[in-house]
């Protein structure tokens, strides 16, 4: 029986999750709930969905069972709270909350009512950073030695006003907003991290927060790890995400299309693989969606987050708690970058004029 839930946030991801929602044989979109009238009201008329501009009436509108929250990050933790106190289970955008102490409370008070949690980390969806976590769990490259989690994208790219996610305070920079998503890679895989040194957060055109970030990471049983992100990358199209494990017999890379792997022959080869070089492609890692929207992960971790309440097994993928130890990383990584003096600016300052409107509004930018 399909869910009832609500999409909470009709900027950029949210106007992504309510089309896919919208589109899944697991729910039912009860209600589209944001701060804009206008919005709201647009595709209130042109989509037949009911329109709630305040949050606290749309969480009692009767037979609402989940609620997908696609709002500013400082926005996370109550509402995410509120849900939760109404017996609701809740897909967050990530990061989850600001604060890790926050995000642990959360998980705790759901599994406490049995509720499944999620958060929007959909690379762990992308069939190559999949087949990465099952080569590691089957120890194909042995001792694991090393890790390298890096992203760049063209996000941040000239001095202008800042959006939600370029105020201190509120979306955190390329750190909460971007380094997010290797970092919750290398968190997958290794576990939470349990040091940090080395730290950089660098800022070149936006005045309140950093634009790239690099840090040296520890894990358990010796594996180490760095983080190199930048979102004011002129030399790629889009978000690029790369991750590169080595390990005593052998090494691994993978990005969002393909994935390459070396192995000596020291460790047991899985089925599919060879000694030396393999090469696998994200067109035969990725099983099919029913519905296709700027990836088949996006649906793929709906269809999860669906799938689980029907269960009734509790969170699985993403849940609210392991999403608590990328939120603690990033901590560790902010406290690195200010003990040793590695928070700084370069380059221009001077705000460019910037024009705000319904389609900027709706695109996110």
């Amino acid at each position: 029986m399909a869910v009832n839930v609500a999409i909470i946030g009709l900027g950029k991801m949210g106007i992504s999750h309510l089309a896919i929602a919208n589109a899944l044989d697991q729910f039912d979109v009860a209600a589209i709930c944001d701060t804009s009238e206008i919005l709201g009201g647009v595709l209130q008329k042109y989509t037949g969905l009911p329109f709630v501009s305040d949050f606290d009436k749309l969480l009692d509108r009767p037979g609402l069972e989940a609620v997908i929250i696609a709002t500013p990050t400082t926005t996370h933790d109550w509402m995410a709270h509120k849900a939760i106190e109404k017996g609701l289970h809740v897909f967050c955008e990530k990061p989850l909350t600001l604060s890790s102490a926050v995000s642990r409370e959360l998980a705790a008070a759901a599994e406490a009512r049995g509720l499944v949690t999620q958060v929007g980390y959909h690379n762990r969806f992308i069939g190559t950073f999949g087949e990465v976590k099952r080569l590691l769990d089957a120890g194909a490259i042995g001792k694991v030695s090393h890790v390298q989690g890096e992203a760049y994208g063209p996000v941040v790219l000239k001095p202008a006003k800042p959006t939600w996610r370029g105020k201190a305070g509120g979306g955190g920079g390329c750190l909460y907003d971007y380094a997010a998503h290797p970092i919750n890679l290398l968190n997958w895989y290794f576990g939470e991290a349990d040091a940090c040194g080395g730290a950089l957060l660098k800022s070149g055109f936006s005045a309140e927060v950093d634009d790239e970030v690099y840090a040296a990471l520890g894990f358990a049983d010796g594996v180490t790890g760095q983080i190199s992100v930048n979102w004011s990358d002129h030399s790629v199209r889009k978000m690029t995400t790369r991750i590169t494990v080595w390990g005593t017999a052998g090494r691994i890379y993978a990005d969002r299309q393909e994935i390459q792997v070396f192995l000596t022959g020291d460790a047991p080869i899985p089925e599919g693989y060879r000694k030396g070089w393999t090469v696998k492609y994200i067109t035969e890692l990725t099983p099919p969606v029913s519905f296709y929207l700027r990836g088949e992960e996006y649906s793929a971790q709906l269809e999860a987050f669906g799938d689980t309440i029907a269960a009734g097994e509790g969170s699985r993928e993403n849940s609210f708690l392991s999403s608590a130890e990328t939120d603690a990383t990033i901590e560790m990584i902010r406290a690195s970058a200010e003990a040793n003096g590695g928070v700084g600016s370069f380059g221009a300052t001077e705000i460019a004029p910037r024009k705000a409107g319904l389609v900027r509004r709706i695109l996110g930018r």
